[in-house]
């Protein structure tokens, strides 16, 4: 295991400039990790055969795991059909170096979303693997659930992160250092910030400019709020504004919203947030505890946050995504999932029909 000096420090400045990078040219071929079509495929939800054989009881999966001289238990949630598993099964588990620092460190249990089994959780309760995953907020397919010594839950992880992001979260967990700092402080180690705090972002005239008065403690808005926090010299940033947010049904469906845009590292620009309080837009980021640029997150008239993407995310996610939020689908279906599965072939129908009509 690491200690916290030299190699914590070195890998997060690794990380950074990765997360940094982007395309040098417009020759550049764009990175499948955070550009790919994200529509339902005939993929099963096949899983590795190195997964933990489970009888579906967690504390005993976790005690296992802890007397086998590893670090903790991942709980894996899929479900069939589901572009961003397939994704995260083809980049994060089944390339080997990732995959071996991933066995010898942890075990992986997996489970299907949508799955009536029953399974014991870590606070001993039994119930349906659907109810287990309403009931841990697995709001986007893949999400796992890092656990540790004293059926802590160390992370949680919703939707699929490419490689260098997932080793990061392993080495997170596997050398201790959520005893220390949440997932975004351990990030945030490579200091000094970025020298580009101050750079532009990508423009969209749908964006409300300053200033960023969200205040909805008080008075509810008309509109429900969506804020994209991203940074300068990011290329899953300009992925996402080159993609998804030209989509069609995603513009129309941003009409619905008020949606403005901030720089993570920005710790010039005041803002007051939907819950009354006045911070920097870099200090509400770290209170929300934002790891991935760009995050997405999503906010009820009254200032309540109601979902959150800080994950890579598409067309056919993001679309269903705003309306889920707009028509106040969440009061319904507790989990997006739910909501996802009743809607799938309809979404799919209207997807196609905007990409038509371009």
């Amino acid at each position: 295991m690491q200690s916290l000096g030299l190699p914590i420090r070195t890998a997060v400045i690794v990380i950074a400039a990765l997360f940094c990078s982007y395309a040098a040219s417009a020759g550049t071929p764009v990175d499948d990790s955070y550009s790919f079509v994200d529509l339902p495929t005939d993929y099963q939800d096949n899983h590795p055969d190195w997964f933990k054989e489970s009888f579906y009881n967690l504390p005993e999966d976790l005690d296992d795991t802890l007397s086998s001289g590893k670090q903790g238990l991942i709980v894996y949630f899929g479900q069939r059909h589901c572009p961003y598993c397939q994704q995260a099964m083809k980049d994060n588990l089944s390339k080997g170096d990732l995959v071996h620092y991933l066995r010898t460190h942890f075990e992986v249990v997996g489970l299907n979303t949508h799955s009536t089994e029953q399974i014991t959780g870590m606070d001993g309760k039994t119930l349906p693997i659907n109810e287990f995953a309403i009931a841990q907020k697995a709001q986007l397919t893949p999400t796992l659930l890092f656990y540790v010594e004293g059926r802590k839950l160390a992370l949680k992880l919703v939707g699929y992160l490419p490689p260098y992001k997932m080793r990061a979260a392993l080495e997170y967990v596997a050398d201790g250092h959520y005893k220390k700092w949440n997932f975004g402080e351990y990030l945030e180690q490579a200091d000094p910030p970025p020298l580009f705090a101050d750079e532009a972002l990508n423009p969209d005239p749908i964006f409300t400019p300053p200033p960023y008065a969200l205040d909805r403690s008080r008075f509810a808005a008309h509109k429900p709020l969506l804020v994209i926090f991203e940074q300068p010299r990011c290329h899953a940033c300009d992925v996402l504004h080159t993609e998804p947010l030209q989509n069609a049904l995603v513009r129309e469906r941003l009409q619905a919203f008020e949606v403005v845009q901030l720089n993570v590292w920005d710790a010039a620009t005041p803002v007051l947030t939907p819950d009354g309080r006045r911070m920097t837009a870099r200090k509400w980021a770290r209170d929300l505890g934002l790891f991935y640029a760009p995050t997405l997150v999503l906010f009820d008239e009254h200032g309540k946050e109601v979902f959150r993407v800080d994950s890579v995310v598409q067309f056919f996610r993001l679309a269903n995504v705003l309306r889920y939020v707009a028509d106040k689908a969440y009061l319904k279906y507790p989990l997006f999932q739910l909501w996802n599965r009743d809607h799938a072939s309809e979404e799919v129908g209207l997807q196609r029909a905007a990409s038509e009509s371009k």
